[in-house]
């Protein structure tokens, strides 16, 4: 199961990087959000 181009992303809460919890639900209302990932970014190698 995945989303496509256009679909509602399902909400999530993920933590930023000063240690604190966030929501995509937080920013419901707002014009746009970017979701920016670096999944490598903090792993060895």
């Amino acid at each position: 199961m995945g989303i496509q181009a256009g679909d509602v992303a399902p909400d999530f809460t993920l933590p930023s990087t000063d240690k604190r919890d966030i929501s995509l639900s937080d920013y419901k209302g707002e014009k746009y959000v970017l979701l920016v990932f670096f999944p490598l970014d903090f792993t060895p190698g």
